[in-house]
């Protein structure tokens, strides 16, 4: 009977493990959203919307600011500014509505659709 229990609880934790996205050796890795939007779409979304003009955005011509933090590795991150985790759906979130998210943010609104927010979140989601 401890036998089966062992078994059953090793499951268990195996099976979190891999739902959390944790490898062998702890380390957490985020899976890659499918489907999410269009990167190339979300690249030209990105300078009509001026974003270069806060943030260092790879790939993004004249998107070299200082303003904001470098969106640079932006795939591999774990948080969005610090609050939301970082998946497609929150992104999509947060630039379409940072200050709803976080108030007192200096992230400006700035009327992203939610078209144009789901392929900058593509965009930036390949950022590795």
């Amino acid at each position: 009977m401890n036998v089966r229990r062992s078994i059953a609880a090793a499951l268990l934790v195996a099976s979190i493990a891999i739902a959390a996205g944790c490898t062998e050796s702890g380390r957490v890795t985020r899976g890659v959203a499918v489907n999410v939007g269009d990167a190339e779409a979300g690249r030209n979304a990105i300078q009509h919307y001026g974003c270069g003009s806060c943030h260092e955005i790879p790939g993004v011509p004249n998107a070299d600011a200082t303003v904001g933090p470098p969106l640079t590795k932006f795939g591999d991150r774990s948080f969005i500014a610090g609050e939301l985790t970082n998946t497609p759906d929150n992104l999509v979130r947060w630039v379409m509505d940072p200050r709803g998210v976080e108030p007192g943010t200096a992230m400006p609104e700035m009327g992203v659709t939610h078209d144009d927010a789901v392929n900058i979140a593509a965009y930036l989601e390949h950022l590795h």
